[in-house]
């Protein structure tokens, strides 16, 4: 199954949305947004930018644990990875982001969330 899209309103009234993969897990989560339609232009962004190498920003936190970021071209970041075990696990999921990242499925889940 291919990967998707979902766009949640947080508690606070913001805006986000997560990339999945085609098993359900999350592989890539956007800052909040104030309005819908910014998280919406976020998702496009995604789509246009994840195939694209240069895109990615490979880095390691302050736990030692690899993650990544996915930029526009104009270097803003478009979403976050989580943090991963190892290098090899990290690449793999940027490996995934650019499998699903093309995806047009998106559940809009704003109308069920609280």
């Amino acid at each position: 199954m291919a990967g998707w899209y979902e766009l949640s309103k947080a508690k606070d009234g913001q805006f986000r949305f997560v990339l999945k993969a085609g098993n359900g897990e999350i592989i890539l989560t956007s800052e909040l947004y104030k309005a819908k339609a910014s998280a919406e232009n976020g998702i496009t962004s995604v789509q246009n930018n994840s195939s694209d190498d240069a895109r990615y920003e490979k880095l390691t936190a302050k736990n030692d644990k690899p993650y990544f970021n996915l930029k526009a071209a104009n270097h803003q970041v478009i979403g976050t990875s989580q943090f991963y075990a190892s290098e090899q696990s990290r690449d793999k999921g940027i490996d995934s982001v650019k499998t699903n990242g093309a995806t047009t499925t998106v559940k809009d889940l704003t109308t069920t969330d609280a």
